[in-house]
């Protein structure tokens, strides 16, 4: 997605809420609490699937997987743009300070966190 896709989303989100009087209901506070909620019906999805399961999902568990992790990315979108931050800077700064704790040639193949390598 690009930085553009993510502003166009964001001023439709605004404006979404505006329509609605919402504005009013969409702390930092009352935005992350919502997006946790979503985030937590997407892992419910793969609750009790087994690996192999979990990567192969029917069309009915697709279908709501794709509408929780739209959930997800609206309230995600919607909480940085109240607290007035750029999402796609955000994400490549914290992509590109990844890099530099995981290198590749380090961490290949590896599930440890950077500090136990």
């Amino acid at each position: 997605m690009t930085d553009h896709m993510l502003t166009t989303l964001q001023q439709q989100l605004r404006e979404f809420a505006r329509a609605r009087d919402w504005e009013q209901f969409h702390t930092p506070k009352n935005l992350a609490m919502a997006l946790t909620k979503e985030a937590a019906e997407l892992q419910e999805i793969f609750q009790w699937l087994t690996p192999e399961q979990s990567a192969q999902l029917d069309d009915q568990q697709r279908v709501h997987a794709a509408e929780e992790l739209a959930d997800v990315l609206l309230y995600l979108c919607r909480l940085a743009d109240v607290l007035n931050i750029d999402l796609a800077e955000a994400a490549a700064s914290k992509l590109q300070r990844n890099a530099e704790k995981y290198p590749a040639d380090r961490v290949r193949g590896k599930s440890t966190k950077y500090s136990e390598y």
